[in-house]
């Protein structure tokens, strides 16, 4: 059984998309071991709570990226978490954390990288032109929205879309790609060549 850690900031839908999926065995062989967050109101872990979920707060405000960063890897190794999984946490992590659990940290971007990394992907998108837009899984390195891509999902930007609105359907398949990303890095049956994440 792989353990799984799940970092949030906010509401954390797709923690609630990743334990569903886990309970629908979308997922198999694979349990929630913590949900940590630097928030502590906030709402995603109330809901872990609910769901029975170890749901820890470890503060950020007062400390500084390193000694924050220290105490969440500390916590993730207490739980024996194999795979760290960002969902919605809005702090950029340190190179000793990426360091910590190599390979082993995934995120989800609201943009088919590497276009449109940083903040408010959605807006720059539109802003741009772009007449696709879409999420990323992929792995966490010590550069924002940089490491190596597990699997992607397209949306068409509409000629009436509006951040809102084309958030909200990228959204949908941020729920969908990221337990699909996260049974496919358990499986273990992949190889990284390069930059390039292959199955097999």
């Amino acid at each position: 059984m792989k353990k799984l850690g799940i970092l949030l900031s906010g509401r954390g839908s797709n923690f609630l998309a990743i334990a569903n999926a886990i309970r629908l065995e979308i997922i198999k062989d694979v349990e929630i071991a913590v949900v940590l967050s630097n928030k502590e109101d906030a709402p995603g872990l109330a809901v872990a709570r609910e769901m029975g979920l170890l749901a820890i707060a470890i503060p950020s405000a007062g400390m500084n990226r390193s000694e924050h960063d220290a105490a969440m890897i500390s916590e993730l190794r207490a739980n024996n978490v194999d795979l760290v999984c960002l969902a919605g946490y809005m702090r950029i992590i340190s190179p000793e954390f990426v360091a910590a659990f190599p390979d082993r940290i995934l995120n989800v971007h609201p943009s088919l990288l590497p276009s449109f990394p940083g903040l408010e992907a959605q807006t720059q998108a539109l802003e741009f032109g772009a007449k696709v837009a879409g999420c990323t899984v992929h792995f966490v390195d010590e550069k924002v929205d940089h490491g190596v891509i597990v699997l992607q999902r397209a949306v068409t930007v509409e000629d009436d879309d509006t951040a809102e609105t084309l958030s909200a359907r990228i959204l949908e398949q941020e729920h969908l790609a990221y337990p699909e990303a996260i049974a496919r890095v358990v499986s273990g049956e992949y190889r990284i060549l390069g930059r390039r994440y292959l199955k097999g």
